[in-house]
């Protein structure tokens, strides 16, 4: 049977490995830690650094197949493990867009997707210059290394985005200047490509984020009209061929009143796709698995009419445990996912899923658990 390496000791290894149990996939994972979410729950784990050529290399040794849980693998580390002979899904040059803004943004704009105006900025005065054709604010982005809103400045001035030049360049970090979308709402379209060319395309969702973290997601996004749906599922999946992505491609964007523009890209299972464990026929991490090892993909139908997740962070009180008998009791049909991380006020520790026809009472039920495992009653 085959093995597939995923680089990266995080949540996303984490479900994945249950998804690999069920196609008797073995799923080894390089952590930088034994403690590590995935480490926790893996068989086959391979202790050692991301950054380490040498590591790597060791790693893949004797896989079909290896992927990432994050892009931050240097992409000259990626190139050598291709010149060495091992299947990188997704390989260097699509994992490129995901890892630098800029390139990103050029590529996009290249093959006529529709983005936000950006400019590439090393000074202050290059923020105003571009604030006086896209007007304030002014979004200013690290082009590598973000994440969960970290790496992300709304500046209102010219004195705001001084500061955040001047620290990224004494850190040797690039800046990107994009326009302050004025948004109805942000969606997600999740696609799946495999090497023989095959995509597939879950429900177009929404999300809703706070401080530059996913609270919730709703599939499908309600209201959205039929033909948009598809549009964005028709340039996610092109986005996918154009820069030929292998496994999972996460394409966040901003719904407004003219169209779809591209936020962000993911090539990996993604947090707008947890959902699809209980809410699609086939889960994003099983797709994940069947399209790096060019297995025909699975189906993406739905299986309810509306799929609410909800993100739980962490409180004050590490007690989680504590609070499942009231969270379970309250709701059977919740159901609850954790990621066997140490509880931190404002970390992401695990979601819940809950599945039915009314979206209101989906959305008050998700809000629910997730408020109470975080802060118990109130």
């Amino acid at each position: 049977m085959p093995v597939v390496g995923m680089v990266g000791g995080g949540q996303l290894a984490r479900m994945t490995q249950q998804a690999a149990i069920a196609l008797g996939v073995t799923l080894r994972v390089l952590s930088d830690s034994a403690h590590a979410s995935a480490a926790r729950a893996c068989s086959d784990v391979r202790i050692g650094e991301h950054t380490s050529l040498d590591d790597l290399m060791a790693f893949a040794k004797g896989c079909d197949a290896v992927t990432f849980d994050h892009e931050h693998v240097a992409s000259e580390h990626i190139r050598a493990l291709e010149a060495a002979g091992f299947a990188c899904r997704p390989g260097a040059d699509a994992l490129l867009h995901a890892q630098d803004k800029h390139i990103m943004r050029e590529r996009l704009s290249a093959i006529g997707a529709p983005c936000p105006m950006y400019a590439p900025v090393r000074r202050t005065a290059d923020v105003h210059a571009f604030a006086e054709r896209a007007g304030w604010p002014v979004v200013l982005k690290a082009v590598s290394g973000g994440y969960d809103g970290k790496g992300v400045w709304v500046c209102e001035s010219a004195a705001d985005a001084a500061p955040v030049v001047e620290e990224a360049a004494a850190r040797g970090v690039g800046l990107l200047a994009e326009e302050h979308v004025a948004f109805r709402r942000e969606l997600a379209a999740l696609v799946a490509r495999s090497p023989y060319g095959q995509g597939a395309a879950y429900p177009i969702v929404e999300t809703v984020q706070r401080d530059g973290i996913c609270h919730e997601v709703i599939s499908p996004a309600p209201g959205l009209d039929e033909e948009r749906a598809a549009e964005a599922q028709r340039l996610a999946l092109d986005i996918a061929e154009r820069l030929g992505v292998v496994g999972l491609l996460a394409v966040e964007m901003f719904e407004t009143g003219t169209g779809l523009l591209v936020n962000e890209l993911a090539m990996r299972p993604h947090n707008s796709g947890h959902w699809t464990i209980e809410g699609a026929r086939t889960s994003q991490f099983e797709q994940h698995l069947r399209a790096v090892l060019d297995l025909p993909l699975g189906s993406t139908e739905p299986t309810a009419p509306y799929v609410v997740m909800a993100n739980v962070l962490g409180g004050e009180d590490p007690r989680v445990y504590d609070r499942y008998i009231h969270v379970m009791a309250h709701d059977p049909a919740i159901k609850v996912h954790f990621y066997g991380k140490e509880v931190r006020p404002g970390r992401k520790i695990g979601h819940v899923t809950v599945l039915g026809d009314d979206v209101d009472d989906l959305l008050a039920r998700a809000r629910h658990a997730a408020d109470y495992l975080r802060d118990g009653p109130r």
